[in-house]
């Protein structure tokens, strides 16, 4: 079958259009990729660094604002119940906001091993990704 040339413009301009989307999609894949790892490494940094009880390193990992308590009190607190972090199930961009990670933990508590994963919100503030506990 032979094509007019408006026929062929029309679809070189399809074949552009699905190039660019492809490419639209490749960069959202990859910027969504890299949110996650980075939520992943800040839950992994912040429970690494939990034992040391050291909040002038742990504080620049936590969020603020809203109903954030201090470093210093959740420290305690997670300490109090010998919160330990097992395992990171999984992590995804949450759907309702794009400057947000959720993240399925697996985690010991006050010594048993919690069936149910909990989730955690990280969260991109200041230019940092955050975790909000």
């Amino acid at each position: 079958m032979a094509f007019t040339p408006r026929q062929g413009g029309l679809r070189s301009a399809v074949s552009a259009g699905g190039v660019l989307l492809a490419l639209a999609l490749l960069a959202c894949a990859s910027s969504e990729a890299r949110k996650v790892e980075e939520a992943r490494a800040v839950v992994r940094d912040f429970f690494t660094g939990l034992g040391s009880r050291d909040c002038a390193a742990l504080a620049p990992l936590l969020a603020t604002g809203g109903s954030a308590k201090s470093c210093e009190d959740t420290v305690r607190e997670l300490h109090e119940h010998q919160m330990e972090l097992l395992d990171i199930v999984d992590a995804t961009v949450d759907g309702r906001d794009s400057n947000a990670v959720l993240v399925r933990i697996k985690v010991a508590r006050d010594g048993a091993v919690k069936e149910a994963p909990l989730v955690l919100r990280v969260e991109h503030q200041g230019g940092r990704w955050k975790l909000r506990l």
